[in-house]
Protein backbone atom coordinates (compact mmCIF):
# COMPACT_ATOMS: atom_id res chain seq x y z
CA UNK A 1 0.00 0.00 0.00
CA UNK A 2 2.89 2.59 1.07
CA UNK A 3 4.87 1.62 -1.98
CA UNK A 4 1.78 2.56 -4.36
CA UNK A 5 1.46 5.61 -2.65
CA UNK A 6 5.05 6.60 -3.43
CA UNK A 7 4.96 5.54 -6.62
CA UNK A 8 1.58 7.54 -7.52
CA UNK A 9 3.41 10.57 -6.14
CA UNK A 10 6.56 10.07 -7.85
CA UNK A 11 4.18 10.02 -11.16
CA UNK A 12 2.68 13.21 -10.27
CA UNK A 13 5.80 15.16 -9.20
CA UNK A 14 7.47 14.02 -12.64
CA UNK A 15 4.24 15.23 -14.68
CA UNK A 16 4.65 18.55 -12.76
CA UNK A 17 8.27 18.91 -13.42
CA UNK A 18 8.71 21.09 -17.15
CA UNK A 19 10.28 18.63 -19.70
CA UNK A 20 14.00 18.49 -20.41
CA UNK A 21 14.00 19.89 -23.75
CA UNK A 22 11.67 23.04 -21.79
CA UNK A 23 14.05 23.60 -19.58
CA UNK A 24 16.75 23.32 -21.71
CA UNK A 25 15.24 26.19 -23.72
CA UNK A 26 14.68 28.48 -21.24
CA UNK A 27 18.67 27.68 -19.65
CA UNK A 28 19.52 29.07 -23.24
CA UNK A 29 16.91 31.75 -23.60
CA UNK A 30 18.32 32.94 -19.99
CA UNK A 31 21.77 32.85 -20.71
CA UNK A 32 21.67 34.69 -24.01
CA UNK A 33 19.64 37.54 -22.69
CA UNK A 34 21.99 37.93 -19.62
CA UNK A 35 25.04 37.92 -22.30
CA UNK A 36 23.51 40.01 -24.62
CA UNK A 37 21.91 42.61 -22.97
CA UNK A 38 25.45 44.10 -21.08
CA UNK A 39 27.53 43.66 -24.34
CA UNK A 40 25.01 46.03 -25.74
CA UNK A 41 25.47 48.71 -23.37
CA UNK A 42 29.51 48.21 -23.32
CA UNK A 43 29.21 48.90 -27.20
CA UNK A 44 26.77 51.56 -27.25
CA UNK A 45 29.05 53.20 -24.63
CA UNK A 46 31.72 52.70 -26.61
CA UNK A 47 29.60 53.84 -29.90
CA UNK A 48 28.44 56.78 -27.50
CA UNK A 49 32.05 57.97 -26.80
CA UNK A 50 33.32 57.74 -30.48
CA UNK A 51 30.61 59.11 -32.81
CA UNK A 52 28.12 60.83 -30.30
CA UNK A 53 24.87 59.64 -28.87
CA UNK A 54 22.90 60.10 -32.07
CA UNK A 55 25.07 57.14 -33.22
CA UNK A 56 24.86 55.46 -30.00
CA UNK A 57 21.12 55.95 -29.90
CA UNK A 58 20.41 54.96 -33.32
CA UNK A 59 22.33 51.85 -32.65
CA UNK A 60 20.59 50.30 -29.25
CA UNK A 61 16.93 50.93 -31.27
CA UNK A 62 17.87 48.03 -33.86
CA UNK A 63 15.47 44.82 -32.52
CA UNK A 64 18.89 43.12 -31.30
CA UNK A 65 17.40 41.96 -28.19
CA UNK A 66 13.81 41.53 -28.91
CA UNK A 67 14.36 39.42 -32.32
CA UNK A 68 16.27 36.63 -30.77
CA UNK A 69 13.85 36.80 -27.62
CA UNK A 70 10.48 35.81 -29.81
CA UNK A 71 12.37 33.49 -32.70
CA UNK A 72 13.02 31.60 -29.55
CA UNK A 73 9.64 31.86 -28.35
CA UNK A 74 8.35 30.77 -31.63
CA UNK A 75 11.34 27.94 -31.80
CA UNK A 76 9.45 26.80 -28.71
CA UNK A 77 6.02 27.73 -28.60
CA UNK A 78 5.45 27.60 -32.19
CA UNK A 79 4.51 30.75 -34.70
CA UNK A 80 0.77 31.28 -33.56
CA UNK A 81 2.07 32.06 -29.99
CA UNK A 82 5.41 34.39 -31.30
CA UNK A 83 2.76 36.19 -33.38
CA UNK A 84 0.94 37.06 -30.27
CA UNK A 85 3.99 37.61 -28.26
CA UNK A 86 5.28 39.95 -31.52
CA UNK A 87 1.64 41.89 -31.05
CA UNK A 88 2.33 42.24 -27.27
CA UNK A 89 5.62 43.76 -27.67
CA UNK A 90 4.79 46.47 -30.24
CA UNK A 91 1.79 47.43 -27.78
CA UNK A 92 4.73 47.54 -25.18
CA UNK A 93 6.62 50.02 -27.84
CA UNK A 94 4.03 52.65 -26.52
CA UNK A 95 5.61 52.47 -23.15
CA UNK A 96 8.79 52.52 -23.82
CA UNK A 97 8.46 56.00 -25.46
CA UNK A 98 6.43 56.91 -23.01
CA UNK A 99 9.86 56.55 -20.94
CA UNK A 100 11.76 57.91 -22.85
CA UNK A 101 9.72 61.05 -23.68
CA UNK A 102 9.41 61.55 -19.73
CA UNK A 103 13.12 60.69 -18.60
CA UNK A 104 13.95 63.61 -21.41
CA UNK A 105 11.81 66.20 -20.13
CA UNK A 106 12.08 65.37 -16.31
CA UNK A 107 16.36 65.74 -17.15
CA UNK A 108 15.63 68.94 -18.49
CA UNK A 109 15.12 70.43 -14.50
CA UNK A 110 15.87 67.03 -12.43
CA UNK A 111 18.55 64.95 -11.37
CA UNK A 112 19.49 61.31 -12.99
CA UNK A 113 17.42 59.45 -10.02
CA UNK A 114 14.33 61.95 -10.11
CA UNK A 115 14.24 61.90 -14.10
CA UNK A 116 14.45 57.58 -14.20
CA UNK A 117 11.57 57.66 -11.25
CA UNK A 118 9.78 60.01 -13.67
CA UNK A 119 10.55 57.52 -16.87
CA UNK A 120 9.50 54.71 -15.26
CA UNK A 121 6.38 55.73 -14.04
CA UNK A 122 4.91 56.76 -17.22
CA UNK A 123 5.72 53.44 -18.41
CA UNK A 124 4.11 51.66 -15.62
CA UNK A 125 1.02 53.78 -16.42
CA UNK A 126 1.07 53.76 -20.20
CA UNK A 127 2.06 49.59 -20.20
CA UNK A 128 -0.84 49.32 -17.87
CA UNK A 129 -3.31 50.92 -19.31
CA UNK A 130 -2.67 49.11 -22.67
CA UNK A 131 -3.20 45.45 -21.23
CA UNK A 132 -6.38 46.39 -19.21
CA UNK A 133 -7.54 48.10 -22.37
CA UNK A 134 -6.64 45.16 -24.76
CA UNK A 135 -7.19 47.78 -27.78
CA UNK A 136 -7.01 45.61 -31.26
CA UNK A 137 -4.28 44.89 -33.01
CA UNK A 138 -5.21 47.25 -35.84
CA UNK A 139 -5.72 49.85 -33.59
CA UNK A 140 -2.14 49.12 -31.67
CA UNK A 141 -0.48 49.44 -35.37
CA UNK A 142 -2.18 52.50 -35.87
CA UNK A 143 -0.79 54.17 -32.55
CA UNK A 144 2.72 53.24 -32.52
CA UNK A 145 3.04 54.40 -36.52
CA UNK A 146 2.11 57.47 -35.55
CA UNK A 147 3.86 57.82 -32.02
CA UNK A 148 7.07 57.30 -33.43
CA UNK A 149 6.46 59.43 -36.42
CA UNK A 150 6.01 61.89 -33.92
CA UNK A 151 8.03 60.71 -31.10
CA UNK A 152 11.24 62.95 -32.13
CA UNK A 153 9.52 66.06 -32.54
CA UNK A 154 8.04 66.25 -29.07
CA UNK A 155 11.67 65.88 -26.86
CA UNK A 156 12.43 69.41 -25.56
CA UNK A 157 15.23 70.87 -27.57
CA UNK A 158 18.55 71.63 -25.83
CA UNK A 159 21.09 74.24 -27.55
CA UNK A 160 23.70 73.62 -24.78
CA UNK A 161 27.21 72.02 -26.38
CA UNK A 162 27.53 68.28 -25.28
CA UNK A 163 29.46 68.28 -22.20
CA UNK A 164 32.79 65.06 -22.80
CA UNK A 165 32.30 62.32 -20.88
CA UNK A 166 33.80 61.33 -17.79
CA UNK A 167 32.81 57.68 -17.61
CA UNK A 168 35.81 55.09 -17.02
CA UNK A 169 36.44 51.59 -17.05
CA UNK A 170 34.85 51.16 -13.55
CA UNK A 171 31.65 52.86 -14.99
CA UNK A 172 31.57 50.91 -18.38
CA UNK A 173 31.95 47.84 -16.13
CA UNK A 174 29.13 49.48 -13.34
CA UNK A 175 26.92 49.84 -16.49
CA UNK A 176 27.00 46.14 -17.60
CA UNK A 177 26.68 44.53 -14.51
CA UNK A 178 23.98 46.94 -14.12
CA UNK A 179 22.23 45.49 -17.14
CA UNK A 180 22.91 42.20 -16.12
CA UNK A 181 20.80 42.53 -13.25
CA UNK A 182 17.88 44.00 -14.71
CA UNK A 183 17.75 41.53 -17.33
CA UNK A 184 17.39 38.56 -14.60
CA UNK A 185 15.17 40.59 -12.45
CA UNK A 186 12.80 41.16 -15.14
CA UNK A 187 13.43 37.21 -16.84
CA UNK A 188 12.53 36.27 -13.63
CA UNK A 189 9.62 38.66 -13.08
CA UNK A 190 7.69 37.98 -16.27
CA UNK A 191 6.28 34.15 -15.48
CA UNK A 192 5.24 35.35 -12.19
CA UNK A 193 2.73 38.30 -13.43
CA UNK A 194 1.39 36.23 -16.11
CA UNK A 195 0.76 35.77 -20.04
CA UNK A 196 -0.77 39.52 -20.04
CA UNK A 197 2.17 41.12 -19.30
CA UNK A 198 4.91 39.01 -21.09
CA UNK A 199 4.80 41.72 -24.43
CA UNK A 200 5.16 44.30 -21.97
CA UNK A 201 8.04 43.11 -20.22
CA UNK A 202 9.57 42.31 -23.74
CA UNK A 203 10.75 45.48 -24.47
CA UNK A 204 10.83 46.56 -20.58
CA UNK A 205 13.41 49.73 -21.05
CA UNK A 206 16.82 47.99 -19.69
CA UNK A 207 19.03 49.51 -22.33
CA UNK A 208 17.23 52.34 -21.65
CA UNK A 209 17.40 52.87 -17.94
CA UNK A 210 21.17 51.66 -17.55
CA UNK A 211 22.32 53.56 -20.60
CA UNK A 212 19.93 57.12 -19.64
CA UNK A 213 20.77 57.01 -16.07
CA UNK A 214 24.81 56.71 -16.74
CA UNK A 215 25.13 59.51 -19.52
CA UNK A 216 23.08 61.52 -17.44
CA UNK A 217 25.31 61.24 -14.63
CA UNK A 218 28.94 61.31 -16.45
CA UNK A 219 27.86 63.39 -19.46
CA UNK A 220 24.97 65.57 -18.99
CA UNK A 221 21.61 66.06 -19.53
CA UNK A 222 22.12 67.54 -23.30
CA UNK A 223 24.09 64.45 -23.97
CA UNK A 224 21.30 62.39 -22.59
CA UNK A 225 18.34 63.54 -24.30
CA UNK A 226 20.30 62.90 -28.30
CA UNK A 227 20.45 59.73 -26.79
CA UNK A 228 17.15 59.12 -26.21
CA UNK A 229 15.95 61.03 -29.41
CA UNK A 230 18.47 59.06 -31.24
CA UNK A 231 17.15 55.63 -29.83
CA UNK A 232 13.55 57.06 -30.65
CA UNK A 233 14.53 57.32 -34.22
CA UNK A 234 16.47 53.42 -34.18
CA UNK A 235 12.56 52.44 -32.53
CA UNK A 236 11.67 52.63 -36.40
CA UNK A 237 13.50 49.10 -37.13
CA UNK A 238 11.63 47.80 -34.23
CA UNK A 239 8.35 48.70 -35.22
CA UNK A 240 8.89 47.42 -38.71
CA UNK A 241 9.94 43.79 -37.27
CA UNK A 242 7.09 43.52 -34.94
CA UNK A 243 4.56 44.26 -37.40
CA UNK A 244 6.26 41.81 -39.88
CA UNK A 245 6.21 38.89 -37.77
CA UNK A 246 3.09 39.72 -36.41
CA UNK A 247 1.29 39.69 -39.83
CA UNK A 248 3.15 37.22 -41.48
CA UNK A 249 4.58 34.33 -39.24
CA UNK A 250 1.55 32.27 -39.12
CA UNK A 251 0.90 32.54 -42.25
CA UNK A 252 4.32 31.63 -43.96
CA UNK A 253 6.06 29.82 -41.20
CA UNK A 254 8.78 30.69 -38.31
CA UNK A 255 12.37 30.56 -41.01
CA UNK A 256 10.62 32.60 -44.08
CA UNK A 257 8.93 34.69 -41.52
CA UNK A 258 11.81 36.37 -39.80
CA UNK A 259 13.95 36.41 -42.60
CA UNK A 260 11.51 38.87 -43.83
CA UNK A 261 11.71 40.78 -40.79
CA UNK A 262 15.14 40.79 -40.39
CA UNK A 263 15.57 41.97 -44.23
CA UNK A 264 13.17 44.79 -43.38
CA UNK A 265 13.79 45.92 -40.20
CA UNK A 266 17.48 46.38 -41.43
CA UNK A 267 16.46 48.39 -44.52
CA UNK A 268 14.66 50.44 -42.51
CA UNK A 269 17.29 50.52 -39.96
CA UNK A 270 19.74 51.88 -41.96
CA UNK A 271 17.25 54.11 -44.16
CA UNK A 272 16.66 56.28 -40.87
CA UNK A 273 20.63 56.51 -40.80
CA UNK A 274 20.85 57.84 -44.17
CA UNK A 275 17.99 60.11 -43.74
CA UNK A 276 19.70 61.43 -40.36
CA UNK A 277 22.93 62.13 -42.22
CA UNK A 278 21.27 63.76 -44.82
CA UNK A 279 19.47 65.88 -42.46
CA UNK A 280 23.08 66.68 -40.38
CA UNK A 281 24.14 67.64 -43.88
CA UNK A 282 21.86 70.14 -44.39
CA UNK A 283 21.84 71.70 -41.24
CA UNK A 284 25.97 72.51 -41.73
CA UNK A 285 25.08 73.72 -45.09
Amino acid sequence: MHRTRRNSAATEEKKQQPPHSELQAIDTLFIFKLALVPALIGAVTLAGRRWGPAVAGWLSGFPIVTGPILLFVALEQGPQFASVTAAGALAGGLAWLSFALSYAWAATRMPWLLSLLSGLSAYLVIGMAMVISAPPFALIAVMVVAAVLLAPFLFPRMTESIRPGTSSVIELCARMIAGGVLTVSVTHLSPVLGPKFSGLFAVFPVMGIVIAAFSHRASGNVFTIRLLRSMVAGFYSFTAFCLTVTLTLHAIGIAAGFSLALCLSLAVHFGVLWFMRRARRRVLV
